[in-house]
């Protein structure tokens, strides 16, 4: 009995001693150290409950100095100091460990999300079409005899779609048009040989940003998208391909002049139609419930080779387009582009691209059908003579289209103008490929698709590697 009444003696002291405006601004050791205060603070933490990203970022937090701050935990110290006393079970340890794990160093975390950046705005920024079309030529009447019946269903398919877009009449009286949307792109998976790792920050690694897209007959167009700060450029005057980013400047796309693969998806019925006029209907199938008509589209041997260059060889690309049997729509657009690149004394590695699009929400825009929403899903495929070299990459993007307008009054050629500095032929087609593959010449890609297919340097893709490893 005396030794609690001792311990509630003194209790109330250490509480009268505490709360004393006397002093309350003393920073006497028996004060901070006091188990009351500890108890009372610990009370008062457990009432704030962070979710675990939150707990993540705020690892982040950096003073001036650089140095990078502690976090503040609820349990005891992890390396045996005598900051904390509580007997408690770690409760914030453990959320604070797992918080820690969940992420990246922010250095590393930094070149990530930059190297994320260049790869998904690469390869979904502006890619092309397989072939050469031209709004000038007409599209191919239907026709029987002599022809074989894959060609005979794909053109008269071709038929009911612009029958379905709004008419060829109609379709040849724009002159130009404008389009501005909205897009998002993530990096959902990375997969070696050894594991597959998904990335669970989705909310966090999502790039938001815009794109504005001109065209004008004929074959001139212009495209700027503007993703997570960085932009990127991409224009056709009629006579050549050209691309600007803020990593490689301003550069030429080899081969023939070619359409903007954006424009295809459903914002460009004319060119559309165009782009599959020597198609082949090869089937059916169903695309989310819908029976669609296929139609698949081969890059020539002669177009192959023009986009070739040096070590740099563009096996095949091949496009197909899912019609739908209903509405007589392009609902699907499947584009599959393979590159094989020769080191300088080592193995060929190839590097495939699948990009898999979905249209949806077609609306009339002054009599013309066009898909007002749509996503992608990319699949970037790497390999060579060794099954443990093998990488796969997923990306995603989803658009919506916010504004539409043809014949657009005062746009003129000059609005479709390359950047100086090509058009002087001062600057030449760079590569991305990675530093290991290239060996010590400067490898030019002979394609838009190829040379955006890997986008890093051995630097970066350390870091990227390393960021994977540590999100699994």
């Amino acid at each position: 009995m005396e030794r609690k009444h001792g311990f509630f003696s003194a209790l109330k002291e250490e509480v009268v001693r505490a709360l004393s405006p006397a002093r309350s601004g003393s920073k006497s050791p028996a004060r901070s150290g006091s188990p009351m205060l500890g108890l009372l603070r610990r009370k008062k933490h457990r009432q704030v409950a962070y979710p675990d990203p939150v707990i993540g970022r705020l690892g982040r937090l950096r003073p001036a100095g650089g140095e990078t701050l502690a976090p503040l935990m609820e349990g005891p110290n992890p390396d045996g100091g005598g900051s904390g006393d509580s007997k408690r079970g770690g409760l914030g340890l453990g959320h604070w460990m797992k918080g820690q794990l969940s992420r990246a160093p922010s250095t590393s975390s930094n070149a990530y999300k930059r190297s994320n950046l260049r790869m998904l705005l690469g390869v979904m920024g502006a890619p092309l079409a397989p072939v050469h079309v031209s709004t000038n030529d007409p599209l191919p009447q239907l026709s029987i005899k002599d022809t074989p019946i894959e060609t005979s269903s794909a053109q008269y398919i071709l038929q009911q779609y612009t029958a379905a877009s709004g008419g060829q009449k109609l379709q040849n009286s724009i002159r130009n048009a404008y389009a501005m949307g909205k897009v998002k792109m993530l990096t959902s998976e990375f997969e070696t040989a050894a594991s597959v790792m998904k990335n669970r920050n989705v909310v966090r690694d999502t790039e938001s940003g815009g794109f504005v897209i001109w065209k004008m007959n004929p074959d001139m167009w212009y495209v700027e998208l503007d993703v997570g700060g960085s932009k990127v450029h991409a224009g056709c005057n009629g006579k050549l391909v050209w691309r600007h980013t803020p990593w490689l400047g301003a550069h030429t796309a080899k081969g023939p002049v070619r359409p903007l693969r954006r424009a295809l998806q459903g914002l460009d019925p004319r060119t559309t139609a165009s782009m599959f006029a020597n198609a082949r209907c090869i089937g059916e199938k169903k695309i989310n419930g819908q029976d669609c008509f296929i139609l698949k589209l081969c890059a020539d041997p002669q177009t192959l080779k023009a986009r070739s260059d040096g070590p740099t060889e563009i096996i095949r690309h091949v496009l197909f387009g899912y019609f739908c049997q209903k509405t007589c729509l392009l609902v699907h657009m499947e584009d599959s582009h393979l590159t094989r690149i020769q080191s300088s004394g080592g193995d060929a590695v190839y590097w495939e691209t699948t990009i898999n699009s979905f249209l949806d929400d077609y609306r009339p825009v002054e009599g013309i059908m066009i898909a007002h929403s749509g996503h992608s899903v990319v699949t970037l495929f790497k390999f060579g003579e060794t099954t443990m070299s093998h990488t796969k990459t997923r990306m995603e993007e989803a658009w919506t289209i916010e504004e539409v307008a043809f014949n657009v009054p005062g746009l003129s050629v000059d609005c479709f103008i390359p950047p100086a500095d090509l058009r002087s032929g001062s600057i030449r087609e760079a590569c991305e490929i990675p530093q290991d593959e290239m060996g010590k010449s400067a490898i030019v890609l002979a394609s838009h698709r190829a040379k955006v297919a890997a986008l890093e340097k051995e630097h970066d893709r350390n870091i990227d590697n390393m960021f994977w490893k540590m999100e699994a």
